[in-house]
């Protein structure tokens, strides 16, 4: 059943926010969210097959029939690169430890590569030092922070319009050493953008600042998304990655429903449904699994890659009145949606960490890897396996 339109609501409260319930995983519509109109774009061309950056490795993939690569979304190191650097580490130890195709091809980073407001002057400390010895190529899509233009704190004014220091790092018209020695600029297509790789489509969306695709009454994106799940190859597993979750248990940001409503529109006019949907925003991890006209699907919250460097920040999740927080494996319940059958699967709030992604030609792997504050071991602390026909198969794994 199609969940209800966000629309400006009339009785909104004038001074504060409105807290969820306990288990619902979605918040509440805005009133007049914020929308900065992104650079111009035709919506033709924004595929990006990863044989035109890595050719020898995804021929590997190919010719092995498995590919491996890491997603991990709020990176930017504001606070200081330590936590980012350990998250950096310990996904480059990951790559040192394979062999052939186990080794992760590349890292895509799903939103808010750079805090407060995705100035170029900050792409150093945060993003080009902190990654100067991952071995792959970096792709992303933007998040909140990589396109605000908002004064935060003591932070003087904004210089550079909506998305100029990504669009100079990520979009580049060509491969440039820009900023550092060690790492050149990325030549994706756009802020949202298709990257076709063998085993795998990644479909990657711009939320704005707010949450949102589009402004209200626009549809650009909105058909440019759907129109990218009809194309997508049939035989190869497909990801949507967005920066704000549809779903999620946090106290303070909570799932967005714009899209939520986004999301639902496309896949059901294109007739498609992702086999999975990885988001960040959120800085801790969460997941579920959403299960859709006869379909399996998890939705995964990754925003634990490096921003919050210290436990209280870290996102946590709500309690209920005895001060509990969900259980896992119990259902959510969602005022915005009553028809959503979501279940709550499994969570970190109290580390950093990535994700790592196996695909092969019959299954899609998502393992969260955990980085402890303390410097403790990594340690794999949850897995969910996709089948093509949108069959989960999960484990709550440690080691």
């Amino acid at each position: 059943m199609q969940p209800i339109i966000p629309h400006p609501r009339p009785d909104a409260p004038r001074f504060a926010k409105v807290r969820r319930p306990f288990l619902d995983p979605i918040a509440q519509e805005k009133n007049a969210p914020r929308f900065l109109p992104p650079p111009p774009t035709n919506n033709v061309h924004l595929e990006l097959p990863l044989e035109q950056i890595i050719p020898q490795q995804a021929a590997i993939a190919a010719q092995a029939g498995k590919l491996v690569f890491h997603v991990a979304s709020d990176t930017g190191g504001v606070h200081g690169d330590q936590t980012e650097l350990a998250v950096a580490e310990a996904m480059e130890a990951r790559i040192t430890a394979a062999q052939g195709a186990d080794k992760s091809a590349f890292l895509y980073i799903g939103g808010d590569v750079v805090y407060y407001n995705g100035l170029s002057r900050d792409y150093v400390p945060q993003f080009y030092d902190p990654y100067k010895y991952y071995p792959g190529p970096i792709f992303a899509i933007a998040g909140n922070h990589d396109g605000d233009t908002k004064v935060q704190g003591n932070d003087p004014p904004d210089t550079e319009p909506t998305l100029f220091g990504f669009m100079q790092n990520f979009c580049a018209p060509q491969a440039e050493h820009l900023y550092s020695p060690y790492r050149a600029t990325m030549t994706q297509p756009y802020v949202y953008w298709t990257l076709l790789a063998p085993l795998v489509t990644i479909i990657g969306l711009y939320s704005n600042v707010e949450g949102s695709l589009d402004a209200r009454g626009g549809l650009e994106q909105q058909r440019w998304l759907q129109q990218q799940l009809q194309v997508a190859p049939q035989d190869t597993f497909l990801l949507v990655v967005v920066h704000h979750p549809p779903y999620s248990l946090d106290r303070t940001h909570g799932g967005s429903p714009d899209v939520v409503v986004a999301l639902d529109r496309a896949f059901q006019a294109a007739k498609r449904y992702p086999h999975a949907v990885l988001s960040g925003h959120v800085h801790s991890m969460q997941r579920f699994t959403r299960r859709v006209s006869g379909l399996e699907i998890p939705y995964v919250v990754g925003g634990h890659g490096g921003y919050a460097n210290d436990s209280r920040l870290i996102h946590k999740l709500q309690t209920d009145n005895q001060n509990h927080p969900p259980r896992k494996g119990v259902k959510t319940k969602s005022a915005f949606d009553p028809h959503l059958d979501l279940t709550v699967e499994n969570y970190d709030q109290d580390n950093p960490g990535f994700l790592e992604i196996t695909a092969t030609a019959d299954t899609l792997t998502i393992r969260n890897f955990a980085v402890p504050f303390s410097g403790a071991a990594v340690t794999q602390n949850d897995q969910v396996q996709v089948s093509k026909d949108h069959k989960v198969k999960q484990a709550r794994a440690r080691g």
